[in-house]
């Protein structure tokens, strides 16, 4: 089915549709079970224009909670979420280092700092997560290959076209 204004209303509609399947229990987790039978509340279309109304009443909810009891609660009541963790929770999570989600690499001139897992995992290979090049690092070597001769490339460095660190 087409809707009225063509393929867009499609997607709407079906975006709609998507929603519904937790709102029951989205309303009951937060307390607001009226709005289970609420014509104005029943559908994604007819909450729209109540939407800013919406996210005040689940601020409201969740004034005394953390992230974490939020999510406890809501869980209960087979709604999917997760929490956001901030850069120092997924820096000191435990799971995440030991998935190999989070690094730590170290680098001659920087140091030990954390930095981002290979998001592929291979049963009988382990990649080796290395720091990122420092400034300049290939500079050289990627001119060269490209066709400068070294006297061009001391000329750019003299000239601070290229630099390193």
């Amino acid at each position: 089915m087409v809707g009225e204004h063509g393929p867009v209303d499609d997607i709407r509609e079906s975006a709609f549709e998507d929603q519904e399947q937790n709102w029951e229990k989205t309303c009951e987790a937060i307390g607001k079970r009226e709005w289970i039978d609420d014509p104005a509340y029943t559908t994604a279309k007819a909450r729209q224009p109540h939407i800013f109304d919406i996210f005040a009443d689940i601020e409201k909810w969740l004034a005394d909670k953390t992230k974490y009891e939020a999510v406890d609660i809501l869980r209960k009541y087979d709604v999917p979420c997760a929490p956001v963790l901030s850069m120092k929770e997924i820096a000191h999570d435990p799971a995440l280092r030991a998935s190999g989600t989070v690094v730590e690499v170290e680098e001659e001139k920087r140091g030990k700092y954390l930095t981002v897992g290979s998001p592929v995992k291979f049963s009988d290979f382990t990649p080796h997560i290395t720091g990122a090049p420092l400034l300049g690092e290939h500079s050289e070597q990627v001119l060269t290959e490209l066709g400068y001769t070294a006297t061009q490339i001391t000329n750019m460095t003299a000239a601070q076209i290229i630099r390193s660190e």
